[in-house]
C-alpha cells in the first residue's frame, strides 16, 4: 500500500458529474490511496498507526512536532490507483500493479474504519468515480509512506 499524505488548511472533493455532491475537511490530512493485490490487513493497521502518530502538524514554534489527533485534524481519504503505476518502459502508465477494484474498495474501507477507530475524523472520496480533488497544501507539506518498508 502506497499512500501519498499532504497537510492540508483545508481539502475536498467532489464528484465530476455532480459537483454538489462535495464532501471537505479544514485543517488535516489528503491522504491519496493505492492498494495493490498483495496488500493485508497488516498493511492497512501499519498505515492507519503511521497516519495517527506521525508528527506533521505544526507547534506553537511552526516546527511539526505534533500528530493529527492532538490538533484535533481531519482525513479525506482518495482512492488513488495511479500512485502505484509502471512507468517504463515506453511513456504510457501500466496499471497492472494494483489491486482488483473490489479489493481495493475494501481495503480502502478498512482503512477508513481504522483511522475512525483511533477518533480521528475520516471523510473519504467517491470510490471508482472521476473526482475534482482541491487542496490548500500546508507547508507545503507531503510525505509518501510505503506499507513494505514500515
Amino acid at each position: 500500500m502506497i499512500v501519498l499524505i499532504q497537510r492540508v488548511s483545508s481539502a475536498s472533493v467532489s464528484l465530476i458529474k455532480d459537483p454538489l455532491q462535495k464532501r471537505q475537511i479544514k485543517l488535516g490530512y489528503c491522504v491519496f490511496v493505492a492498494i495493490a493485490p498483495q496488500d493485508t490487513v497488516g498493511d492497512v493497521e501499519k498505515i492507519a498507526s503511521k497516519l495517527a502518530n506521525t508528527r506533521l502538524m505544526a507547534d506553537g514554534n511552526d516546527k511539526m512536532n505534533l500528530n493529527i489527533k492532538s490538533v484535533s485534524g481531519e482525513i479525506l481519504l482518495i482512492s488513488q490507483f495511479t500512485l502505484l503505476a509502471k512507468t517504463s518502459p515506453g511513456n504510457r502508465p501500466g496499471f497492472t500493479a494494483t489491486a482488483s477494484p473490489e479489493k481495493a474498495e475494501k481495503t480502502y474501507l478498512l482503512l477508513a474504519e481504522k483511522l475512525s477507530g483511533m477518533d480521528i475524523k475520516v471523510k473519504i472520496g467517491y470510490f471508482g468515480q472521476h473526482m475534482n480533488v482541491k487542496i490548500n497544501n500546508d507547508g507545503p507539506v507531503t510525505i509518501i509512506l510505503d506499507s513494505y518498508a514500515l
